[in-house]
């Protein structure tokens, strides 16, 4: 969908079960005065919390509660009421509810809506201060980022338990905001690569070379060179190459990532190891150096740890490492038919992007912020331009996850010519 404002937004909204429910009765009004329409789906847990003729009499709208009730059922399937609203809503987002999404178990209305949506979630998740900080929740919360779906809270406050601290559920025209915010960008989820192609995708027959993770540059045997890239990245669009069908080779750095399924996958360190891996990879039709190179290694590195002494630090020569981009961007007879390259910036995104894209000579560039502000190393998000001779595109904020599928989406039109 466009962006829209809440006046003509339709919103889905799933009531979780816990204390902060009652806030959710408030949200339907506050939603409904800015003109939105809101239909509403209760968890069998909600419902001992709040009562649904409430919710249906805020919202005007029947309540949902049950996959299977047959009067519901005939008028409108659950593939339909996952589907007709623009945003789905969760508040509150229990701690249970989160672990289902992110497992992406579909055993009730609730958890089957959300996985049968084409639209993005927003979540407000509300819980005990220690089920929020847990390890386990928290990388449920990651999961779901890298998924795309949205976040507002929760709150530091005083919990129904009588604790104080991160848990509290975001206050209702806290949410309502944040509803307005994930309605100016699109809010439809794309299918994958390759679906409604043949069953082997749309790089059916191809072969993708994809670059990932930081390069590590020795200074001594403990110590080296490096950057904060994660990875996440270059592993999510290799993995998004090979559900389109294509051969994948990805060239790591060092990365805490697992390999993704069925795909080569070749383990360096330097950014010269990276080089020969990239060209022994080669000829292939694509090329994408989503990896962040160290510029510089230390010319002689130390062969035993540098150790203190009374002369101060050390004086480290640097020396420029190989330019993987431009060299496969310059080769000919196997130079790939599409090189992609990343431009990784803190400052004039754009300006940057195009300057490298002709220093470089690739076809495309994918342009992102690292500011720290920004938090795209490490993160599970990113905002990118593309950048082509030809002109720029910029995409919304999406979970990397999203970013990869929609570049190799990019990628394949690329390659057949197709708008």
């Amino acid at each position: 969908m466009t962006a829209q404002t809440l006046a003509s937004a339709r919103v889905l909204l799933i009531i979780g079960g816990g204390v902060a429910a009652y806030k959710s009765l408030d949200l339907i009004r506050r939603l409904r005065e800015r003109g939105a329409t809101v239909r509403v789906a209760m968890t069998a847990a909600a419902q001992r919390f709040v009562a649904p003729l409430s919710a249906e009499a805020l919202s005007g709208q029947p309540v949902r509660t049950d996959l299977f009730a047959p009067t519901e059922q005939s008028d409108m399937g659950h593939i339909e009421f996952s589907r007709e609203a623009d945003l789905l809503v969760v508040a509150p987002a229990t701690a249970n509810l989160i672990a289902r999404m992110a497992l992406g178990l579909a055993d009730d209305l609730a958890t089957t809506t959300l996985l049968a949506t084409d639209k993005r979630a927003l979540v407000a998740p509300a819980m005990n201060l220690r089920m929020w900080l847990h390890p386990a929740t928290q990388r449920n919360v990651a999961t779901l980022r890298g998924d795309g779906v949205l976040f507002v809270g929760p709150d530091d406050g005083e919990m129904a338990c009588g604790e104080y601290g991160p848990g509290r559920m975001a206050e209702p025209l806290a949410i309502v905001a944040a509803v307005e915010r994930a309605l100016q960008s699109p809010t439809a989820i794309p299918l994958p690569p390759g679906v409604g192609l043949p069953h082997d995708g749309a790089l059916a027959g191809r072969r993708i070379v994809v670059t990932s993770g930081p390069t590590h540059e020795p200074i001594d045997p403990v110590r080296y060179l490096g950057n904060r890239s994660s990875g996440r990245q270059g592993h999510a669009i290799a993995e998004a190459a090979r559900a389109a069908g294509a051969e994948t080779i990805l060239v790591s750095g060092p990365t805490a990532l697992a390999d993704p399924p069925g795909v080569k996958v070749v383990k360096v360190e330097t950014a010269r190891e990276m080089r020969d891996a990239t060209i022994a990879a080669l000829p292939a039709d694509v090329f994408v150096a989503a990896a962040a190179v160290a510029d510089w290694r230390v010319e002689d590195a130390a062969a035993e740890k540098i150790k203190k002494g009374g002369d101060g630090a050390p004086v480290l020569r640097l020396t420029e490492n190989p330019d993987i981009l431009a060299e496969v961007s310059a080769r000919r007879g196997d130079r790939p038919a599409l090189v992609v390259g990343f431009a990784a910036e803190t400052q004039a995104l754009i300006d940057n992007a195009r300057a490298k894209l002709k220093r470089k000579g690739c076809d495309l560039i994918v342009a992102n912020s690292v500011a720290p502000s920004e938090g795209t190393f490490g993160g599970a998000e990113n905002t990118v331009t593309i950048v082509a001779a030809d002109g720029i595109e910029s995409w919304p904020r999406m979970g990397k996850t999203e970013v990869a599928r929609a570049l190799v989406a990019l990628v394949a039109r690329k390659l057949t010519g197709t708008p």
